[in-house]
């Protein structure tokens, strides 16, 4: 079955990821070599139904999203959970990576503004990259 060039988030779906406290996502990508590489992230779901996604610029996943744009996240458990897969869009702008870590920090640090503080200084002395991530397939398993 081809995929579709876009999967719309149902309502139900959106509500499970944008449940708080925030959970983690699993990114799939895949290696220059073919092999895949999973790694653990902060995401947050945008209004336009993409996946913001956000990283220090060198690390192994956005390097292979920058080269090849599929990429696949997992949120939840064992029991509920939810798959996005899709393409992204490279946001390669400093300021805009800067003000996405930044909501990220909020999101995933909520109400602990001296961690915040901490955080944004950090990720400010850092090149950073966004990613939105377009969803073509939505498994839904809850």
């Amino acid at each position: 079955v081809p995929m579709a060039d876009h999967a719309p988030i149902t309502s139900a779906v959106r509500d499970f990821l944008v449940a708080l406290p925030a959970p983690f996502c699993t990114l799939a990508t895949i290696n220059a070599d073919g092999s895949p590489l999973q790694a653990v992230l902060w995401y947050a779901l945008r209004d336009d139904g993409t996946i913001l996604l956000n990283s220090a610029v060198g690390r192994r996943w956005p390097t292979n999203l920058v080269r090849d744009r599929r990429g696949s996240i997992m949120v939840g458990d064992a029991y509920a959970w939810v798959s996005v897969r899709g393409t992204v869009e490279v946001i390669d702008d400093r300021e805009q990576a800067y003000e996405d870590i930044a909501m990220l920090s909020r999101r995933y640090h909520a109400g602990d503004e001296e961690t915040i503080a901490r955080a944004l200084r950090g990720f400010r002395a850092q090149d950073r990259i966004s990613f939105h991530l377009r969803p073509t397939g939505i498994t839904d398993h809850r």
